[in-house]
């Protein structure tokens, strides 16, 4: 767990598909290319956009306080993208599983809030921080804002998710209680998480409303997830 920036910063304007009836469940995919807009996106589909890095961050981010910096942010059309580990964000609403018992570090509000202005559930919630505006990358200047769609890549699972937390300025690799578990990843924020093998992309001027959906962060995820692996 890491400490917290509180700064508030929120895209607006972006206009996404409506979450009708899909389900809350973890969305991991088995697609195959060539699909249509129905079909789920595979991870190696999303994997083969994101091979090779175009860096958009001034230099590189540690994955953990003290270690070497190595994870570069990097940008392509309609996204940004790293690869890292993953963290355990705990914080927001208190919950049996996330509280200052189960989490030490443990903190009561997320950097981005509810409809209903509360802090997040990250129990619940499929969400990935995003490193605080700093001197190596600033992401509202690359079209992410609270509540953008991300899809979240472990093995061969998808799961999509919302920006809902930001971190330290010089550290990167951290989700949701909620993201690991769905990934299969430890969610414990104490011992939980992995030490390497996720990518995060996500989808430039995107925004899911309400933040909290999990079922309109898939919706929204599937639709921009088919239209990333179908630009060249």
């Amino acid at each position: 767990m890491r400490t917290r920036m509180l700064a508030l910063s929120l895209l607006s304007g972006a206009s996404l598909l409506a979450a009708a009836a899909l389900p809350a469940a973890a969305d991991g995919t088995a697609g195959s290319g060539g699909g249509t807009a129905e079909d789920p996106v595979s991870a190696a589909e999303l994997l083969a956009r994101v091979k090779s890095c175009t860096r958009i961050s001034a230099g590189k981010y540690r994955t953990d306080r003290g270690g070497p910096a190595t994870v570069p942010v990097c940008g392509t059309k309609g996204a940004v993208f790293w690869k890292a580990d993953m963290d355990i964000d705990c914080d927001g609403r208190i919950t049996e599983a996330c509280n200052s018992r189960t989490d030490p570090s443990f903190l009561p509000e997320t950097a981005f809030r509810t409809s209903a202005g509360r802090p997040l559930d990250s129990a619940r919630l499929p969400y990935v921080v995003v490193p605080g505006p700093g001197p190596l990358w600033n992401h509202t200047r690359s079209g992410i804002g609270g509540g953008g769609v991300a899809a979240v890549i472990y093995r061969d699972q998808v799961q999509y998710a919302v920006v809902g937390d930001t971190g330290p300025t010089g550290i990167i690799g951290e989700a949701s209680y909620a993201t690991a578990e769905a990934l299969g990843i430890d969610p414990d924020p104490r011992s939980g998480g992995t030490a390497s093998g996720v990518t995060y992309i996500l989808f430039k001027d995107s925004e899911v409303s309400p933040i909290e959906s999990r079922a309109a962060a898939v919706t929204a995820g599937r639709a921009l997830a088919r239209e990333f692996v179908g630009n060249e």
